[in-house]
């Protein structure tokens, strides 16, 4: 049976890789429908799914319709339990959680100076105490989540999890916009960046032109990382 997914513009739409990735990633067959959110057409092109209103949404197999990211990874995680989508430790597990709700609810100042985008690096981008603030607060849990799980490099609880889905946006920023953070934190963004999944997902987005592009540049920026 195949799930239909309805995302945004790949480039931008932070919340709609998290709904693409944990289809992607954990092999659930689906059908992607792309909503138009800069063409001014997102409120039409998501009417038949009413009460949605933002992207991602998920409609199952059977019909139901599901918004929000965290109610769809739970939804997935609940119809397919053979699937790894939470750490299988109960106290990583209950932690990969914490992780997800925060990063659904937290980071207001890093969300809103560095919208997602992957088509080039800011490098001229200065962060604000706020957003340094948020960065350092990433790397606790981060850290943590290794802590926890045993990992020492690699994916935050050792095997690719819905924790690394939900931060796979975060790691967009922090190399769009060459933000500072320790060589640890950077090298585990370098490694979600070289996932196949996720260029497979930026190199779709790229067939798009953007005229003008959707976000403030300085004047000093550099390629994406190859």
């Amino acid at each position: 049976m195949t799930y239909d997914l309805y995302i945004g513009d790949r480039s931008f739409s932070s919340w709609s890789l998290r709904g693409w990735l944990m289809m992607e990633k954990f092999g659930i067959p689906f059908r992607t429908h792309l909503v138009g959110l800069y063409s001014g057409t997102m409120a039409s092109d998501l009417a038949p799914l009413a009460p949605a209103r933002l992207v991602p949404v998920l409609r199952t197999p059977d019909g139901t319709i599901v918004g929000e990211s965290l109610a769809m990874a739970e939804t997935l995680a609940e119809r397919h339990p053979g699937k790894a989508f939470w750490p299988k430790d109960p106290a990583q597990r209950a932690r990969a959680r914490w992780l997800c709700a925060e990063m659904a609810s937290g980071f207001s100042a890093l969300r809103a100076a560095c919208p997602m985008q992957l088509q080039h690096v800011d490098t001229g981008f200065a962060p604000s105490v706020d957003v340094l603030a948020d960065l350092d607060r990433i790397e606790t849990i981060w850290t943590d989540a290794r802590q926890i799980s045993g990992a020492g490099d690699g994916w935050l609880f050792g095997a690719y999890s819905l924790a690394d889905v939900f931060y796979a946006p975060v790691a967009a920023r922090i190399i769009g916009y060459d933000l500072p953070v320790s060589d640890g934190t950077r090298a585990y963004c370098d490694a979600v960046l070289d996932d196949p999944a996720f260029r497979q997902w930026r190199a779709e987005g790229l067939k798009e032109a953007y005229d003008p592009f959707p976000y403030p540049v300085t004047e000093t920026v550099t390629d994406w990382p190859a």
